[in-house]
């Protein structure tokens, strides 16, 4: 894993070799153990790159990287899982070159000048961030793997076209202005992350996932580069239900081939591994099938909180000692867990308010102490419906949809005028969570007119954040719209699953995964995102999936060929974190510094009066602590960026 950073055309850069040093620094903690960096004057061209060796210690790995015949330069962040397999093809086509390592960044060279670069592409098995420079004909390509596990931005910078895996490597660049999208702001206080292809900023940008981007210098001042898909997760998917596995028997047995397959080949490395294990159905799984492969006790991770009701420790341990790993456990005290809290903006780059964030960039801190490499069991819930929404969504609209959407929506406001803890009292309920999440099903119900609507809007923070962000009265549009979806799936279930896999899963899931590891110099990979594995999901019927109200069916039928079911069978817990208790004890004070109204008001970005309302409505028991979450974490974001102007409500 490393981190790569660059940009094209030198107009008005007095010293381009010192902003691409500082650009490149700026991601050391994405590849501590080596930096390497190449210009080109005459071509206008800049590519730097931050190492973490995993593959190919020797510097022979090294990048910037030249291909034998010297026609491309490229820095990479990722890992092509099967470059071994790539090489022999080269090699058995007779054009493989003299190799000088045995690093997959060599390999991706050698297929570039070969096959070129879209065949190459389709050829890999992996996760990646690419920028590739090809000195004949003067052609900078960007490029994105399948599923979008690496970041890559980009953008227009005065009079540069730049590049990076962070934000905070483009912030670098002297030409760099700081203009913060408000519309993107509303969106995001609405999703809890900045959905793609938007950044947080105006004319920054995220390369989508199997998206590939080129630019040539001499088209630099036209500001114009159009991004195109080399590979779609939508069109796969339609393929693929093309061609259903209907026998129950063969699709257990293709499961388990091509995650072992996956394994297999992700569990290879040059430095020591391990695994995430939180002892849910997806880690478990992954980490069975590691065990299952190795002769010695796999090395497994699990992180846990001390406050009652927030501890896994001891289901991920049950299912350690059953499989035999070498298992790890450590429990954080509130006082370490909340000291991670200052560092989260820095570590994300932009506004993220999934707070699963604390505990991952955790895990990921603690189990770099002892590996370099750890595998996860992300993505099973968006693949093999997981989620208890696809069902609750489509049960909650069956019950209601039959009521005239007048009638609907004013029992929906009749319900949202019940403050939620007068609605816990009369439900009798001492979870102060039930009444928060009925205002939200109310609110979501009044603004839907199908599930297509409600679906979405039951995972949203706010409803209508435009109301909250000064100088906007819109949101982005969602990129892949689950109504625009639905009408190419048969099951609604189905739509939503590529509903999150489309947006979720990159935005949010792989983003968090990427940011928290990375912030602790410790590569992660993702099994159940081998493509092939993708591709397998989306050839099963929903049956095989969600059956008999259970979710990730054959998933399961797997994993208790590993490890019998009543360890593993529990309801779904994730990785939540007591933040209620938090804002109102240890982080009061910090929540009340960055809400203060004359802060705010200052900063002309967020209606005042609004966020105060919100406070003190938690402050009196209000369960509103994941919309206060997604405000504390731009305010706590704002203050860490020095580059941003504060904006006079005046303007």
């Amino acid at each position: 894993m490393c981190g790569i950073a660059g940009f094209l055309g030198f107009t008005h850069l007095n010293q381009p070799a010192q902003t691409l040093e500082h650009m490149t620094a700026a991601l050391q903690h994405r590849g501590p153990d080596a930096q390497g960096l190449w210009l080109d004057a005459e071509a206008q061209i800049a590519l730097g790159h931050r190492r973490l060796a995993i593959v190919d210690l020797s510097t022979a790995g090294q990048q910037p990287m030249r291909s034998a015949d010297g026609r491309y330069l490229c820095v990479f962040n990722g890992e092509i899982y099967n470059h071994h397999a790539l090489r022999k093809k080269l090699e058995r086509s007779g054009v493989s070159p003299q190799w000088r390592g045995h690093s997959d960044t060599e390999t991706l060279l050698a297929g570039f000048a070969h096959w070129g670069i879209e065949a190459t592409l389709q050829k890999t098995v992996g996760m990646f961030a690419i920028a590739l420079w090809d000195k004949h004909e003067r052609l900078l390509t960007l490029m994105r793997d399948r599923m979008g596990e690496k970041p890559l931005y980009y953008g227009w910078i005065g009079a540069q076209f730049a590049f990076a895996s962070e934000l905070k490597a483009l912030r670098q660049l002297p030409t760099f202005e700081a203009e913060l999208d408000r519309t993107v702001l509303a969106s995001y206080l609405q999703c809890a992350y900045v959905t793609s292809p938007a950044s947080i900023y105006q004319g920054i940008y995220k390369l989508e996932a199997g998206c590939l981007l080129e630019l040539k210098l001499q088209h630099l001042p036209q500001k114009q580069a159009q991004a195109k898909a080399w590979w779609s997760s939508f069109e796969m998917a339609l393929q693929s239900q093309q061609q259903l596995i209907t026998d129950q028997p063969t699709a257990l047995a293709c499961l388990e081939q091509q995650l072992q397959q996956a394994v297999q080949l992700q569990a290879q490395a040059d430095v020591p591994l391990g695994a995430f294990l939180s002892g849910g159905i997806d880690s478990s799984l992954i980490v069975s099938l590691m065990q299952a492969q190795h002769s010695q006790a796999i090395r497994t991770f699990t992180v846990a909180f001390e406050q009652a009701g927030f501890n896994e420790a001891q289901h991920a341990r049950a299912v350690a000692e059953h499989l035999g790993t070498a298992h790890t456990e450590f429990t954080v005290g509130a006082q370490e867990a909340l000291a991670v809290i200052p560092l989260l903006p820095q570590l994300y780059d932009e506004p993220f308010a999934d707070t699963s964030q604390i505990p991952t960039f955790i895990i990921s801190r603690c189990a770099r102490q002892q590996v370099s490499v750890a595998l996860s069991g992300d993505a099973g819930d968006e693949l093999f419906g997981g989620y208890r929404s696809y069902l609750f969504a489509q049960k909650i609209w069956s019950k209601l949809a039959w009521l005239p959407s007048e009638l609907r929506q004013r029992l929906s406001q009749l319900l949202l005028k019940i403050p939620t803890p007068i609605l816990n009292k009369l439900l009798l309920q001492s979870d102060e969570q039930l009444g928060a999440q009925l205002h939200k099903i109310a609110a979501a119900l009044a603004a839907s007119a199908s599930v297509y609507d409600l679906f979405p809007r039951l995972s949203q923070a706010w409803q209508h954040p435009e109301a909250l962000v000064i100088g906007t009265t819109t949101t982005l549009a969602t990129p892949w719209p689950l109504n625009k979806l639905a009408p190419h799936f048969h099951e609604a279930e189905s739509a939503m699953m590529m509903f999150d896999t489309l947006n979720i899963l990159p935005d949010n899931m792989l983003c968090k995964i990427d940011r928290a590891a990375m912030g602790a110099s410790l590569e992660t990979r993702v099994p159940f995102l081998d493509h092939r594995v993708v591709e397998l999901a989306w050839r099963l019927p929903l049956q095989f999936k969600i059956n008999q109200g259970q979710g990730k069916w054959l998933v399961r039928q797997l994993l208790y060929k590993y490890v019998p079911a009543h360890i593993v069978n529990r309801p779904k817990q994730g990785f939540n974190v007591p933040l209620a208790d938090w804002l109102r004890g240890e982080l009061r004070d910090w929540a009340e510094e960055l809400l203060d109204a004359k802060r705010m008001q200052q900063q002309g970005y967020l209606q005042t009066k609004l966020v105060q309302h919100e406070w003190q409505q938690f402050l009196k028991g209000a369960a509103n602590q994941q919309r206060l979450w997604c405000i504390l974490m731009f305010q706590a974001w704002l203050a860490s960026q020095a580059a941003i102007t504060s904006v006079n409500t005046a303007k």
